[in-house]
């Protein structure tokens, strides 16, 4: 098919052509003298992404799966107690990685569409008297439903309750992409993928943890060699890693850190709210005439920046609108999973991202969705995201 693939899925998300070119180069020597000059910096500009000065970031060869595995396993023993919310796919199978690791799960069974349950929460740490409570697991924005979660008011919860449980978050498609605040929000273990809003291939899982965190690991029981903090620290120390590290990446990494501190990262997320914004137009432009088209999401509270959950009328499939418009048209949507599969799609907009790429998704869904069958009327949802980008523009060169 002539032209190219449209690409909107919350994950891998667009490369731009600056990490492509840092990343088109010949293999390093990792152990080289001066490879440090050159990961030092890099250690201490991530800090800045997750906004702290006192974490320590570490990075992994792996994908965000693998962070989850080195957060748990490197500050937690068999058989402490952690409290989780399952409200997703993806906060689900942080879940089943923690059971799998022998943790003693008090897992919340959350309505899809909603996020971190915080008044639950707030009322089982003041309940746990005696500090049962190893850790408290939050999504910050699952990625399935396109619902971001209110870490702060987990924060609130744990101190009003003057609780020492660890809080840990899932970062992975919301660090650089939504505001993240690891200091102020007294996080202990964040983590994130290279494959988001890092801008990257996947291939780097990210972890940021906090003093308290690192204090954790040294009474630590759960097994870990690959993901072993303590020899990251050794290494990295001396600007090395314990095993050969992903040099491409990490070249690709310092590119696109470079280019999130140059942009702001407070322009970052306000403009990844403003393409959010423009899809919520469009869905709620598309509900008008298809009666049953409307965000997973269930209030403006839980609406995630970056990724948008999209019900289907009854009867139809979303997930076949993902393969229409992929077979049809070249656009890459994303389908929806376990218990609403196919009952939705989504629309992945973070990362390397404008206003005219928005609206490519928005047009493909429609015709794709027009093509099924569902009543959309062509050119509304696209009509209202144009006004709403119109009407927000500013001077890209000033």
């Amino acid at each position: 098919m002539p032209g190219r693939n449209f690409l909107f899925i919350p994950g891998p998300t667009n490369v731009p052509q600056r990490i492509r070119n840092a990343m088109a180069i010949e293999q390093e020597d990792m152990r080289a003298i001066d490879f440090p000059k050159f990961t030092l910096p890099l250690f201490e500009d991530l800090k800045k992404i997750f906004k702290t000065k006192s974490s320590r970031v570490f990075i992994f060869p792996s994908s965000g799966t693998g962070g989850w595995e080195a957060a748990v396993t490197n500050t937690l023993s068999p058989g402490d107690k952690v409290l989780m919310s399952g409200f997703g796919h993806f906060s689900n199978l942080w879940i089943d990685l923690c059971q799998r690791h022998a943790l003693d799960v008090q897992a919340l069974e959350v309505d899809w569409g909603e996020g971190v349950p915080v008044e639950q929460y707030a009322d089982i740490l003041k309940k746990d008297k005696d500090k049962k409570i190893k850790a408290v697991f939050a999504t910050h924005n699952e990625t399935a439903t396109g619902v971001t979660s209110d870490v702060p008011a987990v924060r609130k919860a744990l101190d009003d309750a003057k609780h020492p449980a660890l809080l840990f978050v899932d970062g992975v498609s919301s660090v650089a992409s939504i505001d993240f605040r690891m200091d102020e929000w007294n996080v202990d273990l964040c983590v994130s993928g290279s494959q988001k809003g890092f801008m990257l291939p996947t291939g780097l899982g990210i972890v940021c943890a906090s003093q308290k965190a690192l204090e954790a690991r040294k009474s630590a029981k759960l097994y870990r060699t690959f993901f072993s903090f303590d020899d990251m620290i050794t290494a990295n120390d001396n600007g090395y890693f314990p095993y050969t590290p992903a040099t491409i990446f990490l070249r690709g990494l310092r590119e696109s850190v470079n280019m999130l501190l140059e942009e702001g990262l407070e322009n970052v997320f306000k403009r990844h709210n403003r393409m959010a914004t423009a899809v919520r137009k469009a869905v709620e432009a598309w509900g008008n005439s298809a009666k049953g088209i409307r965000l997973v999401a269930k209030e403006p509270k839980w609406h995630s920046d970056t990724v948008s959950a999209i019900y289907v009328p009854e009867g139809f499939d979303g997930n076949e609108v993902v393969r229409h418009a992929y077979k049809h048209y070249n656009l890459a949507l994303s389908v929806s999973l376990a218990k609403i599969a196919g009952k939705a799609f989504r629309i992945g907009h973070l990362g390397d991202m404008n206003e005219m790429m928005i609206l490519a998704p928005i047009t493909g869904a429609e015709m794709a969705m027009k093509d099924l069958g569902i009543p959309v009327q062509l050119g509304s949802g696209v009509a209202a995201a144009q006004e709403y980008l119109c009407s927000t523009k500013t001077n890209r060169l000033a």
